[in-house]
């Protein structure tokens, strides 16, 4: 595995309700370039806060987020930045139940300078790579839980995104989806080299992931 670090939290907190509550509490953590890192933790450990921290989409109270080395929240402001360097892949998939598979995996394209034919063809390509080409022009409303989860992870891949983030994507699957969710992440993360850090309850999940950290009360145990 490649040990560049990718992403590096130092002394990382974050309080909420004017400071009373403490979700996260001075974490530290390197995830490395190519990891597949599981989070774990019971419900109100920190996981999600962690997770949505490392994205931008929350700021810390304290400390700092360093990706690649250089300070997230200067990078993260970059147009385009996070669009083009992180997936985010979650419990409710977020899909818009109007359009179709291949509509919603373009969503992520439409700044992109990309021209329509080839942004088309990645959108494909992706779809591919998840197994949905047979439902490409179905839509999303129509797909089962499982296959709009596959959905949301080419969403989350058609940048080609360095990290993927995925908070619970397993959440609201049966055993067999979840099995496959979890196989699908794992070629991912082996066949294209994306590193990918993943909230889970699940026990099934430690034998895809390269590592395992323990949330409790906001600290890595």
């Amino acid at each position: 595995m490649n040990k560049e670090i990718l992403i590096e939290t130092v002394n990382l907190s974050r309080y909420y309700k004017d400071g009373k509550v403490l979700a996260l509490d001075k974490v530290n953590l390197k995830i490395a370039r190519g990891e597949f890192l599981a989070i774990k933790g019971s419900s109100g450990s920190g996981k999600s806060t962690l997770l949505h921290l490392i994205g931008g989409l929350d700021n810390p109270t304290s400390g700092e987020i360093y990706f690649q080395g250089q300070i997230s929240r200067e990078v993260y402001k970059k147009r385009g930045f996070r669009l083009n360097h992180l997936g985010f892949v979650f419990q409710a998939f977020y899909l818009w139940p109007v359009l179709n598979v291949l509509e919603n995996v373009l969503l992520p394209l439409m700044e992109s300078s990309l021209s329509r034919q080839k942004k088309m063809q990645k959108a494909e390509e992706t779809i591919a790579l998840v197994g949905m080409s047979e439902k490409i022009t179905s839509s999303v409303s129509n797909l089962s839980i499982g296959q709009r989860q596959r959905v949301a992870v080419a969403r989350a891949l058609v940048m080609d995104p360095k990290l993927i983030l995925a908070d619970e994507p397993t959440g609201n699957l049966d055993s067999k989806n979840t099995e496959n969710i979890l196989s699908l992440f794992k070629a991912l993360n082996k066949e294209k080299n994306v590193t990918i850090a993943m909230v889970t309850h699940e026990e099934k999940a430690l034998g895809f992931c390269d590592r395992c950290i323990q949330l409790s009360d906001g600290r890595v145990q």
